[in-house]
């Protein structure tokens, strides 16, 4: 699996809206429309639609 990188402004922003905690979560993948996510401490992965 591929590393994650720390989330940017507008990508923090849609973590937020999802009712997340963007300091726990780092963005794997980023398209237009979704983010792909992995929780810092347990690798949990989630997909977050912006």
């Amino acid at each position: 699996m591929k590393q994650g990188k720390n989330p940017n402004r507008r990508q923090k922003e849609s973590i937020k809206q999802s009712g997340l905690n963007p300091d726990n979560w780092l963005v794997s993948k980023a398209n237009d429309d979704q983010l792909l996510l992995i929780h810092r401490e347990t690798g949990r992965t989630r997909v977050v639609y912006s």
